[in-house]
């Protein structure tokens, strides 16, 4: 799991991504690229993240993609990450096609709704909460 803040140079870690992998067997990579889009007249959304948490997420994910012989990946961003570029990227590397590609899926649909991310649009340069597509968690006051 890696954390940037800021947009993602989504060239730069996928291809250190392959290269990390490149004298595996692995015989599928599929990778995932979220790209914040020009809506509701933000001009970027910004994230606040609560690392252990998401890492305790992250290495949960990573014991069941190995069970699959399958390795995941992921990096996202933290703070303003401005329309048209990226704040989310993940990959499965497998040495089965159709594992990666099942696992993409689910790593994907599960990241959305249980990270622990907190977003927010930004507009006229301010933050505004996001809670309708922040992730809930018990206790945590205003996200109640």
């Amino acid at each position: 799991m890696e954390l940037y803040h800021g947009p993602l140079d989504v060239k730069s870690i996928f291809n250190r991504w392959l290269d990390e992998h490149a004298a595996s067997n692995y015989g599928a990579f599929i990778p995932f690229v979220g790209i914040i889009r020009e809506e509701d007249d933000i001009e970027a959304l910004s994230f606040d993240i609560y690392e252990p948490i998401l890492q305790k997420w992250f290495d949960a994910w990573q014991e069941k993609a190995m069970q699959r012989g399958a390795i995941v990946k992921m990096a996202h961003a933290i703070g303003d990450v401005p329309v048209h570029t990226s704040s989310y990227v993940s990959a499965v590397f497998s040495p089965k096609r159709r594992v990666a590609l099942e696992l993409i899926e689910e790593f994907v649909e599960d990241f959305k709704a249980n990270a622990p991310i907190w977003k927010y649009d930004v507009k006229k340069g301010k933050r505004i909460y996001a809670g309708d597509r922040s992730t809930p968690m018990e206790g945590a006051g205003l996200l109640k």
